[in-house]
């Protein structure tokens, strides 16, 4: 298989920290954002000490002009986007009718609008 350039979003979680090391043991550049830089470097020496090298960029895939400047960052370190992902998710532990209008939005924005922002640059390339 030809090495390629993979975006994993969400790739600190649990199930994106699983999608990263997959692509990496297939041979892939990947690449995985983040919002919170502590945590995001804690991921990245945790991920170093098991053997794994990752790209790590900063941005929030709810937003659309960050989500774009994110995978321009990822495109300039290893090249264009080949392989994306788009696994960052969150959930708002409360049963529906208990769940306030912020909370859904959160959750939608995050788990449906953000892949529309991330996809769009990576086509648009």
């Amino acid at each position: 298989m030809t090495s390629r350039v993979a975006l994993v979003t969400g790739g600190t979680g649990g199930i994106g920290t699983a999608i990263c090391k997959r692509l990496a043991r297939a041979g892939h550049r990947v690449a995985t954002n983040y919002r919170n830089e502590e945590k995001a470097r804690a991921w990245e020496a945790q991920m170093k000490s098991e053997g794994y090298e990752f790209t790590l960029v900063k941005g929030d895939v709810t937003s659309p002009e960050e989500a774009a400047a994110m995978v321009r960052e990822v495109e300039e370190a290893l090249g264009p986007v080949e392989i994306l992902v788009n696994n960052a998710g969150i959930t708002r532990d409360a049963t529906f009718h208990k769940m306030t209008p912020e909370q859904w939005t959160d959750v939608i924005t995050t788990n449906l609008n953000a892949c529309y922002n991330v996809t769009r640059p990576v086509i648009e390339g």
